[in-house]
């Protein structure tokens, strides 16, 4: 007998529910996933003998999301949350590979999805695959206190804000001087959803006034086994807290940048004057028999009267080459006839 209807066969399909195998699978939001369904009893199969069916329960009414019918291969029966996104592979179900391939999951996508496999109108395979979406949560923006409260007793407020997450986080305050976890008492989290089935969180917390006062927001991914935390104070000159959050400390540095340079050249001109003042000196001083290092050319042999007067004791003579003419070496303080 052969189905001519795939309402009829999907009918059927209902009240098979026994020796279900399950596994778990997780994804992305924006992400392609494969549901892995795969018969490895047996790895040839003709599609004209196949029925294969994906499906999911939503509140109780079964939902279609793909299947293969040999006499029907239009899609008239899948729910419209899925046309275009989840796709079989005929290529792979004649190998016993009926996975289903998901694009672009959503977090409506988190659901319990069936693959029913029916060869010759007997079941040959039932599995179940529970697909979990998540997706990260933006840095968490901290938005410390306006002013300093005037009462000594009034309490401080911050804020934080992260968004665009799945699935809903968990949301503490830390106190950074030793790490320990401020009392739920204190703070008040709200959580909402967005346009894009994402989670956004804003937290309120509220601590009596303290001297060097260091709170942080963590923002808990548990599915991803995510924790992301920003502090309300400066950490390692990176951050720092603002009234309107969490920025990049880059405008106190440009702000300070003329009285930098201002010092600087102050102490230029300083180590310019000191040089003048050793340069004129120099020219005073007697001259001293030096018996240091020597430099690096070969020194130049002196004979005659030249090498007398530089013996110890006495100051050294002076080489001049003008020009192309051979060179002259002179008595220190002898100027040139010429």
């Amino acid at each position: 007998m052969r189905l001519r209807s795939p309402g009829l066969f999907l009918l059927l399909l209902s009240g098979l529910r026994a020796d279900v195998q399950e596994r778990e699978v997780r994804a992305m939001v924006g992400s392609e996933v494969e549901l892995s369904c795969v018969d490895f009893k047996e790895n040839a199969f003709d599609l004209n003998e196949l029925h294969v069916y994906w499906q999911i329960t939503v509140n109780g009414k079964t939902k279609t999301v793909a299947y293969y019918l040999s006499e029907n291969s239009s899609a008239v029966y899948v729910d419209a949350q899925y046309k275009g996104r989840a796709q079989l592979s005929q290529a792979g179900m004649r190998h016993g590979d009926f996975s289903l391939r998901l694009r672009n999951v959503t977090p409506q996508d988190e659901q319990k999805f069936n693959c029913l496999v029916f060869k010759k109108f007997e079941r040959a395979l039932n599995m179940t695959v529970a697909l979990h979406v998540a997706a990260n949560y933006s840095m968490p923006v901290v938005s410390a206190p306006l002013s300093a409260p005037q009462d000594q007793d009034e309490a401080l407020t911050f804020t934080c804000r992260s968004m665009d997450g799945y699935p809903r986080p968990n949301v503490y305050w830390i106190n950074r001087t030793d790490n320990s976890l401020l009392s739920e008492a204190l703070y008040n989290s709200s959580v909402s959803v967005n346009s894009r089935g994402l989670y956004d969180v804003v937290s309120v917390l509220r601590v009596p006034r303290a001297p060097s006062l260091d709170v942080g927001c963590c923002i808990e991914n548990v599915l991803l086994h995510q924790n992301l935390t920003v502090s309300s104070q400066a950490e390692t000159g990176t951050f720092t807290g603002t009234k309107s959050g969490i920025t990049e400390n880059g405008a106190s540095a440009r702000a300070g940048s003329p009285s930098a340079l201002a010092a600087m050249l102050v102490t230029g001109l300083v180590v310019v004057a000191v040089a003048v003042v050793l340069a004129h000196r120099s020219r005073r001083l007697p001259c001293r028999r030096y018996a240091g290092a020597q430099a690096a050319k070969p020194e130049l042999e002196l004979t005659g009267e030249f090498a007398e007067r530089g013996g110890a004791g006495r100051c050294p003579v002076t080489c001049v080459q003008v020009a192309s003419q051979p060179l002259r070496c002179l008595p220190f303080g002898t100027r040139d006839a010429r």
